[in-house]
C-alpha cells in the first residue's frame, strides 16, 4: 500500500500578502491577475512600498499539500528554501500542517522564495514573485522513495520557470509510472501557459501527465482559442483526466466521455482568491486518492476552493477533513 497519498512537488515560496487599490498596481506597473517574476531589487522596492502585510509559507503545490493534509490524507512535499530564518519558517510550517518535508536546505547563495502578493478590493490577487533559492530545486532533490511511494506525484507549472526544475519533473513522473502511479499538474497561470505551451501540451500528449487542473482562462490559453467548449474538448484527447475551475460557474471535471460539471461553494464575500485553485486540487485529489466519483471529488474542490476565497491567504484555516463530512461530503 501507497505511504502517500499525493507528492507535491514545488516552489517554496513564503507569501507576503497585503491590500491595495487598483491604482497601486497602475502606479508599480503590477499585471493584476498574473504572477509577475521580478529580481532582488525588484522585491526590495515592492517591499518597501507595500502596506501592512501577512507572511505565511505558501508555493502553489505546497498550499495544495497543507490543503490534502487538512482534508486528513498523508501527503509529503518536495521543494527547495535556503539556510536562513524564511526557510527555517517555511519548514516549520509546512510540517506542522502535517506534510512530510525533508528537503535539504541550500547553504549559502540566494535567499528563500517569497512573493509579494496585492489584493484589489474585488479580492483579486496580483502576484510578484522573486524565485530565489526555490530555482535550485534539481533531479538530484526528487526523492524516489517518496515518488513509489505516493499514489500520484503533483507538481505546479511554475516550476517549468526555474532552469532545471523540468528535469526533476520528468524524472519524478517517469519513475511514478515505472511504479505503477499517476501524474498530475495544474497549469498554475495564464502567462506562464503562454511561456511554454508546446512543453505543457507535449506532456499531456505524451502521457507524462494523467490528470490536469486549469481554470478557464488557462484552458483557453493553452489551446489559443476563445471558446471555452472548444478547450474543453480539445483537453478531452489530449490527456485521462481534466479538472476545469471557472470560479462562480464552479467547474467541469471530465474523463473519457463522461463530462460532470460541479457547482461552486457559495460564499457571502469573495475577500482573496489567492490559493483558490490551489484548495480546489487539494480537494479534488482528496477525494480522488480515496476512491471518490468525480462529482464528489470536485464538490471536494470546490468547498476547499470556496472556504479559501472567504479569507485572506492561501492556507486552510478551517479543518477540512471537519468542513467536509459537516456538508455531508465524507
Amino acid at each position: 500500500m501507497p505511504q502517500f497519498d499525493v507528492l507535491c512537488i514545488g516552489n517554496a515560496i513564503v507569501d507576503i500578502i497585503a491590500r491595495c487599490d487598483e491604482a497601486f498596481l497602475v502606479d508599480n506597473s503590477i499585471v493584476k491577475g498574473a504572477m509577475n517574476l521580478i529580481d532582488a531589487e525588484r522585491a526590495e522596492l515592492l517591499y518597501a512600498r507595500m502596506g501592512p502585510a501577512i507572511e505565511a509559507s505558501g508555493g502553489s503545490a505546497g498550499n495544495t499539500a497543507a490543503g490534502i493534509a487538512s482534508f486528513g490524507g498523508a501527503v509529503a512535499y518536495i521543494g527547495r528554501v535556503a539556510d536562513d530564518h524564511l526557510g527555517r519558517v517555511y519548514a516549520h510550517d509546512i510540517r506542522a500542517q502535517g506534510v512530510a518535508f525533508d528537503s535539504r536546505p541550500l547553504e549559502g547563495g540566494v535567499p528563500t522564495a517569497r512573493s509579494m502578493i496585492f489584493v484589489t478590493p474585488d479580492g483579486e490577487r496580483s502576484m510578484n514573485t522573486y524565485l530565489g533559492a526555490s530555482v535550485e530545486l534539481g533531479p538530484e532533490d526528487v526523492e524516489e522513495d517518496k515518488v513509489r511511494a505516493s499514489r500520484i506525484t503533483y507538481f505546479e507549472g511554475y516550476l517549468w520557470d526555474p532552469p532545471r526544475a523540468k528535469e526533476a519533473i520528468r524524472l519524478a513522473a517517469a519513475q511514478a509510472h515505472a511504479a505503477g502511479r499517476e501524474v498530475a499538474m495544474t497549469l498554475s497561470d495564464p502567462f506562464c501557459v503562454d511561456r511554454y505551451r508546446g512543453e505543457f501540451l507535449e506532456l499531456l500528449r505524451s502521457g507524462a501527465v494523467d490528470i490536469v487542473f486549469a481554470n478557464e482562462s488557462e484552458l483557453k490559453s493553452l489551446y489559443e482559442t476563445a471558446s471555452f467548449e472548444a478547450g474543453l474538448e480539445a483537453i478531452r484527447g489530449d490527456c485521462k483526466l481534466a479538472a476545469v475551475t471557472r470560479s462562480e460557474k464552479g467547474s467541469v471535471v471530465i474523463r473519457g466521455d463522461q463530462t460532470v460539471e460541479v457547482m461552486a461553494l457559495s460564499v457571502d464575500e469573495v475577500v482573496d482568491t489567492t490559493g483558490a485553485g490551489d484548495l480546489y486540487a487539494a480537494g479534488f485529489l482528496a477525494g480522488y486518492t480515496k476512491g471518490r466519483g468525480l462529482a464528489e471529488c470536485g464538490a471536494l474542490g470546490s468547498l476547499a476552493a470556496g472556504l479559501a476565497i472567504g479569507q485572506v491567504g492561501p492556507r486552510p484555516r478551517q479543518n477540512l477533513r471537519e468542513e467536509a463530512q459537516q456538508a455531508g461530503l465524507m
